[in-house]
């Protein structure tokens, strides 16, 4: 019989802590809501600091600088490379070029933050220049951004909260996010589900043989999807041991090594640990025009890889 990675207990043991953190600050949150949300975001940066490298730098409250001199709002938490200047550490203007994820929190989440995060997805990507030359710079910006909650409001006992989560997501997503590179990249309710952005560079005619009936779904040329996987205990054949918060470490280390090449090593340890398990989602469909007139021959072509480790011109991006 297959052991179990040990990296599951690990991450059990997280999930039990963050529960047991939520009842606790939930007790007060009334008497305090603001305290409740510092607590709560703490518990994140805590969680960040215990998992992911000790060279990273991770702050909470704070706003991101543009080079233009542009701020975003205020953000809860902000991972920082670790060559970031100490002398601007307290500053709580971060700098974009040295911000390499950023995250908003919630004790208790509901529908309008989800709302208000893809919102601020899209205008924080702003800050950002974009970039060319290759299909995952042209697909993705270069900071994570995403929403963290320990637990949601959807509690009645004929409540569809992952239903719910799902339809604002989705609903969102078509309504404010205009280029792939603006969407969110993930939200994790803790004792619930986590779901991950999945981009899919290009599925077309010179791709798949018989292509006639495929052209029904994705157009005669082909086109573009994009995805919110879905990760929770209500997808059959699910790991044993399942927990968001594990799927969520994972998803982060991965999508940090993107950029970050040196975390790649450990990002490969986990994914073939299988981690985050087994997830699924509605796909979102996309013109090629997303892509600039340098690439879009050579994708239109078909000439992506598959399956090949940390190619800028992949197929897919989990």
């Amino acid at each position: 019989m297959k052991k179990n990675n040990e990296l599951f207990d690990f991450m059990l043991s997280a999930t039990r802590n963050m529960s047991e953190e939520y009842y606790r600050i939930q007790r007060r949150a009334t008497e305090d809501p603001g305290t409740a949300g510092d607590q709560g975001e703490e518990n994140w940066a805590s969680l960040f600091r215990d998992w992911l490298s000790p060279t990273f730098q991770i702050v909470t409250k704070g706003r991101i600088l543009s080079h233009d001199g542009k701020a975003s709002p205020q953000i809860d938490i902000l991972i920082l490379q670790p060559e970031y200047p100490k002398k601007l550490i307290d500053k709580k203007l971060y700098l974009a070029g040295g911000v390499l994820a950023a995250f908003e929190c919630k004790v208790t989440l509901k529908a309008k933050h989800i709302q208000e995060a893809i919102r601020n997805s899209v205008e924080i990507r702003k800050l950002f220049p974009n970039r060319f030359g290759t299909p995952y710079k042209e697909l993705h910006s270069p900071i994570t951004y995403g929403l963290l909650a320990h637990s949601h409001s959807w509690k009645n006992e004929n409540s569809t909260p992952i239903k719910n989560i799902e339809q604002t997501l989705y609903r969102e997503d078509k309504k404010q996010v205009n280029h792939p590179r603006e969407m969110l990249d993930l939200i994790c309710v803790a004792d619930l589900a986590t779901w991950v952005v999945s981009k899919m560079t290009y599925i077309g005619p010179n791709q798949v043989s018989e292509w006639e009936n495929l052209s029904q779904i994705y157009g005669k040329e082909g086109c573009a999807t994009t995805s919110y996987i879905q990760f929770s205990n209500q997808i059959e054949s699910q790991v044993n041991n399942f927990t968001p918060i594990g799927t969520t470490i994972n998803s982060i280390i991965n999508k940090l090594s993107w950029e970050n090449k040196e975390l790649r090593r450990l990002a490969d340890y986990f994914r073939l640990v299988n981690l985050s398990g087994s997830g699924k989602g509605y796909m979102r469909k996309w013109d090629n025009s997303i892509y600039s007139d340098e690439i879009r021959p050579r994708i239109l072509a078909g000439v992506l890889s598959n399956g090949k480790s940390w190619d800028e011109w992949s197929i897919t991006f989990p």
